[in-house]
């Protein structure tokens, strides 16, 4: 399989060799005490892979390779997102439309003036709601399902994290303005540009399923998929997408790049920025415990506040990415040129799973001169 992106050493990307060896320690300590099976890590600057390991297992009595795509759980809303900022800037649809205007029955139980940006940042008041398993691979149910979502507050007076509901709901209204399956939108106007067909992908075909890693679940944690082919078909748009470590680096150095990466251009820099800053300012997300998560329109942003979660305490502010529950984180700095992915395929709950995030994530800062 080709890479993706030209590989070059360590020393001549400006990384500090210390930091990263023990971060290869870390992961193999969690390996040995059993906290995950396998994992992949990668690492990426100014548009070269500097850094790209495999451990463990990918299923049991199977080692992982690089070739492994890992369930990348809510990193895969990023992915969803990327397909509306291409329709975005197709003219297709407005961050502040209103999701009734491309899915008029949406409007029903007081959601009529519910926008897209309201959904995209997790204030559009339906953070419990979820798609039934009937509607993964039948969007006509998915559609009837996110149109019937009740509201649990007002739209806009807050913020709480929608982790099964919010990217379903922007995937059915990009159905909807374009008449295209939003996997085959992803695809044709990211993924597929990139040269990642191989490396990520938001529904697997069959003939892939084998390359897949399964996901364990440990004692605490949430488990609200399993291994079966259907889920790996699906793609769901808010978590059910997969992905090696390097294809994700590599789509977080084309959005380092502005939307570009070598010949591709896949967005403009003015789209790029704005998907990327804050757009909830200090407002704390009600499901993280009140963190303010600084939401972006796919990414969160480290930001200046004391907490944060996946992107690193020692993060520059600027730094934008995203995680996949109990498993797993992708960021980008755009101070320093630098993204990184971390895949893990085990769920494990809090306090372990955010506080290794923050370990990971701080020894990569740490590496960067």
């Amino acid at each position: 399989m080709s890479e993706p992106l030209p590989t070059a050493e360590l020393k001549s990307l400006g990384f500090a060799a210390k930091p990263l060896a023990g971060l290869d320690a870390m992961i193999r300590g969690h390996i040995e005490d059993g906290r995950y099976p396998g994992a992949q890590i990668a690492l990426a600057r100014h548009g070269k892979l500097a850094l790209f390991r495999t451990y463990g297992e990918a299923r049991t009595g199977r080692a992982a390779s690089d070739d492994t795509l890992w369930l990348l759980f809510s990193q895969t809303k990023v992915l969803c997102m990327a397909g509306l900022w291409a329709l975005v800037e197709e003219g297709k649809m407005s961050f502040m439309d209103k999701v009734a205007d491309h899915l008029p029955e949406f409007g029903a139980r007081g959601k009529a003036d519910i926008t897209i940006h309201q959904v995209a940042t997790h204030q559009g008041g339906f953070p419990s709601s979820h798609i039934e398993r009937d509607a993964w691979l039948d969007h006509a149910r998915m559609r009837a399902q996110v149109c019937d979502f009740s509201l649990e507050w007002t739209p806009g007076s807050r913020m709480a994290y929608h982790g099964r509901s919010a990217h379903p709901v922007l995937a059915m209204a990009m159905e909807a303005a374009t008449g295209e399956d939003y996997r085959d939108i992803i695809h044709s106007r990211v993924i597929d540009p990139l040269g990642l067909g191989n490396e990520v992908r938001v529904g697997v075909p069959a003939a892939l399923h084998d390359r897949c890693a399964d996901m364990y679940y440990s004692k605490g944690s949430e488990m609200p998929y399993d291994n079966s082919a259907e889920l790996r078909l699906a793609g769901l748009p808010h978590g059910g997408g997969f992905a090696t470590a390097r294809g994700m680096a590599t789509f977080y150095q084309m959005l380092l790049g502005k939307g570009r990466l070598g010949d591709a251009r896949i967005f403009s820099p003015r789209l790029v920025e704005y998907v990327t800053r804050n757009h909830t300012g200090e407002l704390g997300d009600g499901t993280m415990g009140g963190i303010p998560m600084h939401r972006g329109l796919g990414p969160h942003v480290r930001g200046m506040s004391d907490r944060i979660r996946g992107l690193g305490t020692n993060a520059h502010p600027d730094t934008f990415g995203h995680g996949g529950a109990g498993t797993s984180n992708s960021w980008a700095d755009p101070a320093s040129g630098v993204s990184f992915t971390y895949l893990t395929n085990n769920v494990v709950p809090d306090p372990f799973h955010s506080a290794r995030l923050d370990r990971v994530a701080n020894l990569v800062h740490a590496s960067i001169d």
